[in-house]
């Protein structure tokens, strides 16, 4: 990173990518304020590459305070848990897209339906 874009890093609401090559965008994502909007214009012709692991948010610390949140305001997730012997029925029932949860699958026996 260039000491241009350290100065700029974090300050933009907003930023037009008009560049019609492949070009590397993942320095354009340091310069975005967080929830800032990155907006395609050009079309390369070529895919760009777009690193993700840089994209994902928190560490440690942030998915513990993200899990006592959940805990303190009763926040569960909707699952359908499905023993090993179910595995073949709940792969058709994903090509069916007949799935109104996530599935959970208990290779151990070890869980119980809710």
């Amino acid at each position: 990173m260039c000491k241009y874009e350290q100065a700029a890093g974090g300050s933009l609401d907003g930023i037009i990518d008009t560049v019609s090559v492949v070009h590397p965008i993942f320095p354009l994502f340091n310069l975005l304020k967080t929830n800032g909007k990155l907006v395609m214009v050009g079309a390369p012709e070529k895919p760009l590459e777009l690193p993700v692991f840089p994209l994902l948010s928190g560490g440690v610390k942030e998915i513990q305070e993200m899990v006592n949140f959940a805990e303190k305001h009763n926040i569960t997730p909707d699952v359908e848990v499905v023993p090993m012997e179910y595995v073949n029925t709940a792969v058709e029932r994903l090509v069916k897209s007949d799935v109104k949860y996530h599935f959970v699958l208990d290779i151990g026996n070890t869980l119980k339906k809710s």
